[in-house]
């Protein structure tokens, strides 16, 4: 299960028009400053930029998932946003990416929020959640595929 509150309709975007990998970092980051007083657009940019700085966050089959450690926030914190056209994004398989979830990390990360990292990859391998949330046409839908897909994971492996 994800934490609480850790994504909400006002972190997700449909048809996100964002057509450029800093652009798409720029969107992710207003969209995941809304989570704490304490952080600002420019902030959460300058750490997600940092850590994209080190290698590609794209996962591949048009996935991304931005993440970063940062001061401010006491729970870890995502956001989604379906673009309207694949982008760049340095993905390792040079596929243009179109669905990318932000995640942000308290600074002081644990394991736990290593194994949240873990299962949003996990998550997006899955191919038939992936091909949902590219047909979703608004937020609510968005989030409840994500609300929803911890327990259909589980009574599938009951």
């Amino acid at each position: 299960m994800f934490p609480a509150n850790f994504i909400s309709v006002e972190r997700i975007s449909t048809a996100n028009q964002a057509a450029s990998k800093k652009r798409i970092l720029e969107e992710v980051a207003g969209l995941l400053a809304t989570a704490s007083e304490e952080l600002t657009q420019g902030n959460v940019f300058d750490k997600l930029l940092e850590r994209e700085r080190l290698g590609s966050t794209g996962l591949g089959h048009g996935i991304a998932l931005p993440h970063a450690r940062v001061a401010g926030i006491a729970e870890a914190r995502g956001a989604f946003i379906q673009l309207q056209k694949g982008a760049d994004f340095d993905a390792i398989d040079q596929q243009p990416v179109d669905l990318v979830f932000g995640l942000l990390v308290p600074e002081e990360a644990t394991e736990a929020h290593l194994q949240l990292l873990a299962k949003l990859a996990t998550l997006f391998s899955d191919a038939d959640f992936c091909a949902r949330l590219r047909q979703a046409q608004d937020s609510e839908t968005l989030l409840n595929e994500f609300l929803l897909i911890e327990p259909m994971r589980k009574s599938a492996s009951a």
